[in-house]
């Protein structure tokens, strides 16, 4: 029985201190979408693997706490229009780097994001919720 107890002890420990993925799960998080260009011309490559990328896919950087050193680099999130409920899966490449400008709550996507969310880009921001997929 002290086994087993110690057993799951050490489990329990190691999970504490590597972080279990879910741990750091996002679930309708509260943010600003913005409109970004991911391709060449319109910013520096991706973070997550210095490549352009077109704008016609569905794609998303996040501000720096939420990237979290690139955890979530090539993972898809869900963005909900919180206006209308439409829900889309975007997946992140990028950084919102916010030591350099960038709000720590935003969700700064392409504009086939805007248009699938059924968004006007020339609104520039708009509230909306985000979860890891």
């Amino acid at each position: 029985m002290a086994h087993a107890k110690l057993a799951a002890l050490a489990v329990l420990v190691v999970i504490l201190l590597h972080g279990s993925p879910r741990a750091l799960a996002i679930d309708q998080m509260p943010a600003t979408m913005t409109l970004n260009g991911f391709e060449r011309g319109e910013g520096e490559p991706a973070e997550c693997d210095g490549q352009y990328h077109n704008n016609k896919e569905m794609l998303a950087a996040l501000s720096t706490r939420w990237y979290a050193g690139g955890i979530r680099c090539q993972k898809m999130i869900s963005i909900t229009n919180t206006q209308n409920g439409r829900t889309v899966q975007a997946r992140v490449v990028d950084e919102c780097d916010s030591n350099h400008g960038c709000k720590d709550n935003i969700v700064d996507t392409s504009v086939a994001v805007w248009n699938a969310l059924g968004l006007d880009t020339n609104i520039g921001e708009v509230h909306v919720t985000w979860s890891d997929s």
